[in-house]
């Protein structure tokens, strides 16, 4: 890791510290699969280990990191079979959570996800990725909110943690980011028409592309290199 994160303020909780990881970890400045090097990241958020350690412990809770013993902490990495079986469950919660928005959604939440919506777009348009997923993910968190249902709440985010960083990967194909967008403005059509099935139909739709570019992403990574010429 070589970029330098800003530093943490010493009042700030360990919160704080777990927000600033689980963005590296998302974005990829810790790879799936990379110990979580304590000292070092110590160093480039300017923190002592304490906070660092309930952060870390707080984001194995979430299922983003994996710690052993005596081997300390490893960021968490999906094979094939964990990918598609956990797509599966996802694809049915965000379908769940599109179905009971569009029937209990107000029109202030309906205005707040329009408002995510137009600034996403934005974020699109400048090639601006980290800054579309954030927006990205919080109109998602905004719909399963609007279902108004806390049991698929607290299940989504569990489960969601795990493909985070795999949801942000999948939009670094263009076409493939292009057809997200789509997407993400049939959904916000579907909420303002109140069309639960139609909402429903899309998140499927649109957790079942993100699946299909992952695992193409992970076959990709893990096939030989050809020969040199």
């Amino acid at each position: 890791m070589t970029t330098q994160a800003p530093s943490i303020p010493r009042t700030v909780l360990h919160e704080q510290v777990a927000l600033r990881l689980r963005q590296m970890l998302v974005e990829g400045e810790i790879p799936p699969g990379a110990k979580l090097n304590e000292r070092e990241l110590c160093e480039v958020l300017h923190i002592s280990r304490t906070p660092l350690r309930e952060a870390i412990k707080m984001l194995a809770a979430e299922g983003l990191v994996e710690l052993l013993p005596n081997r300390g902490s490893v960021a968490v990495a999906l094979d094939e079979d964990d990918v598609r079986h956990t797509f599966e469950v996802m694809a049915g919660l965000e379908a769940m959570s599109g179905q009971l928005a569009a029937e209990r959604i107000t029109d202030a939440e309906l205005a707040e996800i329009e408002a995510l919506h137009f600034e996403m777009m934005a974020a699109y348009t400048r090639r601006d990725l980290s800054a579309y997923y954030r927006l990205n993910a919080a109109i998602h968190r905004a719909i399963n909110a609007a279902a108004r249902n806390p049991v698929l709440t607290a299940t989504y985010t569990q489960v969601n943690a795990r493909l985070q960083a795999l949801r942000f990967r999948s939009n670094q194909d263009g076409e493939k980011w292009q057809r997200a967008v789509q997407e993400h403005e049939a959904m916000v059509a579907a909420l303002k028409a109140r069309d639960g099935a139609a909402l429903a139909r899309v998140l499927t739709q649109h957790l079942h592309h993100k699946r299909d570019v992952v695992l193409e992403q992970l076959r990709s990574n893990a096939a030989p290199a050809g020969p040199s010429a």
